[in-house]
């Protein structure tokens, strides 16, 4: 039987489509992860951090649940690895005890892509911040690596404010630690 052009094209679409759907995200990465305050940066202020990361086709949330003594302050960031996205409240570990501040009315534009095979999240915010000399925007590239185990996740900031990057690592959470 002899196939047409177009039946041809349409199998090696759907075959591409097929391959991307399976290598849009690591499914190791979502779930619920305990900041390890001994292996990571210091938290300038924070003493507890807790991630909660979704997966959903194309999208990735990242919740944040930060803890000081009585305070707490929890946000997310939705990145999509299929397109640019448009933050109003992007959320920065750092933002509390930096004196840099998200600009008012400023609007953070982010990109997100899988590397690594598709083990490792990139992610990369061009974000407005306010500081004593006025507004500037400040890029944040971050790396969400899962340990080949599935149960240590290490993320790695780099800021253009900054010479070192930032090391945060987590422990998955599960079970009877998740309640």
């Amino acid at each position: 039987m002899k196939l047409t052009a177009l039946k041809r094209l349409l199998i090696a679409g759907l075959f591409a489509l097929g391959l991307t759907v399976m290598a849009t995200a690591n499914p190791a990465l979502a779930g619920h992860w305990q900041l390890d305050t001994t292996q990571s940066t210091a938290l300038d202020g924070w003493n507890k951090m807790d991630l909660t990361i979704g997966l959903d086709g194309s999208k990735v949330s990242v919740d944040y649940r930060m803890q000081w003594r009585a305070t707490v302050h929890e946000a997310t960031n939705v990145f999509d690895t299929d397109t640019p996205v448009a933050l109003d409240e992007f959320f920065r570990v750092e933002q509390r005890h930096m004196a840099v501040y998200p600009a008012k009315h400023g609007v953070t534009k982010a990109v997100a892509k899988w590397i690594d095979g598709d083990k490792t999240l990139l992610t990369e915010a061009l974000t407005p911040v306010e500081v004593s000399q006025g507004d500037v925007m400040m890029r944040i590239t971050t790396e969400y690596r899962v340990s080949e185990t599935g149960d240590r996740l290490t993320v790695i900031e780099l800021h253009s404010s900054r010479n070192r990057p930032l090391v945060y690592v987590f422990n998955k959470v599960t079970g009877e630690d998740a309640k």
